[in-house]
């Protein structure tokens, strides 16, 4: 897949990932009447290594007792654990977000920065979850490299990367602008659905022709 075929491509994706379960985040911004930055970072920490169903139960436990970073700044660190529990690692991210909501109080003025190297500066906070959170929770041009995104973009030939990191920096300089605020959900929705890590079901993606189908051994 190349720039020749990405527009074609994109077009039968949307169509395709429809059909498909919606992250848990992106359902959340979609369903709320208003944009939350800080509950897009805090939902962003719990769902790290945890599956969707626990951190929108998770989240929603949580954001009950405190909506906003002054709230959660103040409630002890155990409140927290059990709210959030089982999330995966869920003593640290407790502290974590009792830490970063204090941080926001003190240095931001509770507001959660929309700026990528000031999110970064937030202990705990990788490339991943600061672009989400100027995606999701700001609406502003950014590329949220997870698994999936890693994985497909490599798949289709688009990209030829070793790490995240290395897939979200060949991204910016190759995907139009206009694709990428929804490159993230798009491509967990059809990574979890379709385009699976191991055994993808090619004979059901509508867009097969255009992937090159990298590291592929096996299909469905």
């Amino acid at each position: 897949m190349n720039n020749h075929n990405i527009h074609k491509a994109w077009l039968l994706l949307r169509k395709q990932v429809k059909s498909l379960h919606v992250p848990w985040l992106e359902h959340m911004v979609r369903s709320s009447q208003h944009r939350d930055p800080f509950q897009v970072l805090i939902s962003c920490l719990l769902s790290l290594r945890t599956q969707d169903t626990t951190t929108g139960s998770a989240s929603e436990r949580l954001f009950e007792l405190a909506p906003i970073a002054k709230t959660m700044s103040g409630l002890p660190v155990k409140k927290i654990e059990k709210a959030i529990y089982p999330v995966g690692f869920y003593k640290v991210k407790a502290k974590r977000i009792r830490d970063i909501s204090r941080v926001l109080v003190k240095d931001y003025k509770s507001k959660v920065p929309d700026d990528l190297d000031e999110l970064l500066k937030l202990k705990g906070v990788g490339r991943k979850t600061a672009n989400l959170v100027v995606t999701l929770g700001y609406a502003k041009p950014g590329i949220c490299v997870d698994t999936h995104v890693h994985r497909i973009t490599n798949r289709w030939g688009y990209v030829k990367t070793k790490k995240p990191e290395e897939t979200e920096f060949a991204l910016r300089k190759k995907l139009p602008h206009k694709y990428w605020f929804e490159i993230n959900g798009l491509l967990v929705a059809f990574g979890q659905g379709m385009c699976k890590p191991i055994s993808p079901f090619c004979s059901k993606c509508t867009i097969t022709g255009y992937c090159n189908k990298n590291g592929v051994k096996k299909y469905r």
